[in-house]
């Protein structure tokens, strides 16, 4: 390995150098000589970036192509941000420890609105200008993707490309044009961005011009160029079995939030949860095949010595062949004691028989979500969940030995109302009482429940994407109200209550469903010091809100705002497959408490049809 860009008296002094020398166990090395240079970074801390398994797809595809070499890189943490700047030390990749203004690409995973302060970070300290417009011929490209790309103009103005869909699809298009421009001779940035604008999936927002009413709402967003397209199309893997994933991830040397081995069972869901912005933007539901996934499991436990293997996807019950995947990792793994991690379980479709299985290697609580307290909401986010399958579900996992399950509740959702909030304490209630009927010489200890609600935000591609987001005194004004009825129930202490920050959710809306307007407040709040706002401990609500008035933004602009049906959306120039009519249908019928079936029972028409695949195929005839 070449020397470390940090010295040992740094490595010295700061918190878990180990973030910062790479050399993990199944590291890909390259001579970067001659080849496209990729930095594919993920604006947090090492132990959460390296638990994205998006990130480790997507750095093995390009390693495979001989002609590219990707090194990742992650946002320093703010004790080794300090020194870096003090002494100018230049932002590095880990394998190859090269600065990163030395590459060609600058790819940046958007994966939550909290972390846009340090993209900031990431540029500065790569010595990057903030600003696509700023930036000279020899500076890499910055790229975005993930799914913040789906609104992705309160950041737009920071990069020169934005990859909108699922990464798998035209990257090594991209690759390919500017392999060309460079081996020409005659490489010129803007020309060469003008011809990655007509890729299908690439957005160069400093082709497009956006114009404002007077009351602030868009006029009009348009390219600049008659040969780039006026909508950005996603792209779609269509096969999940023949898409690229690793068999040899990375293995940390320290303890990351994920430590395990994360499998992707499938991707998208059937289930058309109203709130829910992830179950819009990835359809349609298409599964990986069943051979497939044995393969890669083996490969990727026996490669990486982990004990632990994650079943990963938005609905985990709704893999179709959930129980045989299952059967195969507690037949081939059970004596090496590796634990099975099934996240995302409906508590409607859970199988008693499964949940032993799983149990005989390692008890731990598990975690259903049922959203909101009472039937009536419920029906309005579309949950499809009754409160008769929430006991039924509870009492299978009381009987199969669990005694802690935590409930994953929101507040402030669309007309939410007094009775709603008191609903979560008495849904609680209910099923600490399925707990205590079991006889106690059967039971497994005392019931531990615990009842955590998030704040809601409403996210663009979802039916509630006009609806009004609540202020931080209302929001917590509900968590007053369900600790309250939590305290008055009979079995209050087997039930513990937590509850989200409520002006991180305000800032989190604000970025959600903002515009370009808001990069200069991004650059105010960074120039204050504002990185890692996404941490509790970092997070100042003072600077956000001295930056907003610095910058004469109204917050309550983007946030408490009714929108009208015909307004134009920052995002509206994206075709995500679900279509705005579809979504706005979905809003009235929520309104009026309908229930839309999954997708599996009765096509909804949302769109998605167009990429022929998944579930829109299984539902055709």
């Amino acid at each position: 390995m070449k020397k470390l860009a940090l010295n040992d008296e740094i490595l010295l002094t700061i918190d878990k150098p180990a973030r910062y020398i790479g050399n993990e166990v199944n590291i890909v090395k390259k001579d970067p000589e001659g080849k496209v240079r990729v930095a594919f970074a993920f604006p947090d801390v090492y132990e959460i970036g390296m638990s994205h398994i998006g990130m480790q797809i997507l750095c093995h595809m390009f390693n495979q192509r001989e002609d590219t070499y990707c090194e990742r890189v992650f946002s320093p943490w703010p004790d080794l941000h300090k020194i870096m700047k003090e002494q100018k030390i230049p932002l590095f990749a880990l394998e190859t420890q090269d600065p990163i203004r030395d590459f060609d690409f600058l790819l940046v995973t958007l994966q939550y609105e909290m972390a846009y302060t340090n993209i900031l970070q990431l540029l500065e300290l790569s010595q990057i200008p903030f600003r696509s417009a700023d930036r000279k011929e020899q500076d890499p490209i910055v790229v975005g993707g993930g799914p913040c790309t789906y609104n992705p103009e309160p950041i737009a103005d920071f990069f020169d490309i934005i990859y909108i869909g699922e990464g798998e699809t035209v990257y090594d298009e991209l690759l390919d044009l500017y392999k060309s421009h460079r081996e020409s001779g005659r490489y010129d940035r803007k020309e060469f961005l003008h011809e990655a604008a007509k890729i299908p999936g690439l957005y160069v927002p400093s082709l497009y011009e956006v114009t404002y009413q007077e009351d602030g709402t868009i006029a009009s967003f348009t390219p600049v160029y008659d040969d780039i397209p006026r909508t950005i199309q996603r792209q779609v893997v269509s096969d999940m079995s023949t898409a690229v994933y690793p068999d040899r991830p990375l293995v940390p040397y320290i303890k990351i939030t994920q430590d395990r081995v994360v499998l992707e069972i499938q991707r998208g869901c059937i289930r058309g949860c109203r709130f829910c912005q992830a179950g819009m933007i990835y359809r349609p539901l298409r599964e990986r095949d069943l051979e497939f996934l044995k393969e890669k499991a083996y490969q990727m436990l026996s490669s990486t010595g982990h004990e632990e293997i994650s079943l990963s996807s938005l609905s985990s019950s709704d893999y179709s062949g959930l129980e045989e995947l299952l059967n195969y990792l507690i037949d081939n793994f059970k004596e090496k004691h590796v634990n099975i991690s099934l996240p995302s379980l409906r508590i409607d479709n859970f199988s008693l028989d499964i949940m032993g299985k799983v149990q005989d290697i390692k008890k731990s609580s598990l975690t259903f979500a049922p959203e909101a307290g009472s039937q009536r909401l419920r029906d309005v986010i579309n949950k499809g969940l009754t409160e008769e399958d929430i006991l039924h579900g509870a009492g299978l996992a009381f009987d199969g030995g669990w005694q802690k399950v935590k409930l994953y509740f929101m507040l402030g959702q669309p007309t939410e109302t007094l009775e709603d909030m008191q609903a979560i304490g008495q849904l609680a209630e209910k099923i600490a009482e399925r707990y205590y009927e079991i006889p106690k010489d059967q039971r497994n200890g005392k019931c531990q429940i615990t009842v955590s609600t998030s704040f809601f935000v409403p996210k663009p591609f979802t039916p509630f994407q006009w609806f009004p987001m609540c202020t931080k005194e209302d929001f917590l004004n509900r968590a007053h109200v369900v600790s309250e009825s939590i305290g008055s129930q009979l079995n209050r202490k087997s039930i513990k209550y937590n509850w989200h920050e409520a002006d991180v959710t305000v800032i989190e809306g604000i970025l959600a469903r903002g515009d370009r307007r808001l990069s200069d407040v991004l650059v105010k709040v960074y120039e204050k010091g504002g990185i890692f706002a996404a941490w509790s401990d970092f997070y100042d609500d003072s600077m956000w809100q001295d930056a907003f008035s610095e910058c004469g933004i109204d917050p309550n602009f983007y946030t408490v705002r009714e929108r009208d049906e015909n307004e134009i959306f920052p995002w509206d120039f994206i075709d995500a497959g679900v279509t705005k009519q579809f979504l706005w249908r979905e809003w009235q019928r929520a309104l009026a408490g309908e229930v839309t079936p999954n997708c599996r029972q009765k096509c909804s028409g949302c769109g998605a049809m167009k990429y022929k695949g998944g579930v829109c195929c299984e539902n055709k005839n």
